[in-house]
């Protein structure tokens, strides 16, 4: 289920997303789910709702190696 958050002064939508999700990966879909979101910067204002999609399924995500295996 999507999460809404309510900024606080000097967050990032990077950090926001490392607390909400674990990792800073989903950080396009949240930018997908609030158009308009990247005109404010990276610091977003203070009071601004930010809606947190959903994360997508990582297990579907096939692996690309572009040098072998690991």
């Amino acid at each position: 289920m999507a999460a809404e958050y309510l900024t606080q002064p000097g967050d990032m939508l990077d950090a926001i997303c490392q607390a909400h999700y674990g990792h800073t990966d989903s950080v396009t879909e949240v930018l997908a789910a609030n158009p308009g979101l990247a005109v404010f910067g990276p610091v977003l204002p203070p009071r601004l709702t930010v809606l947190l999609p959903d994360p997508p399924d990582r297990r579907q995500t096939p692996v690309i190696r572009l040098w072998g295996q690991a």
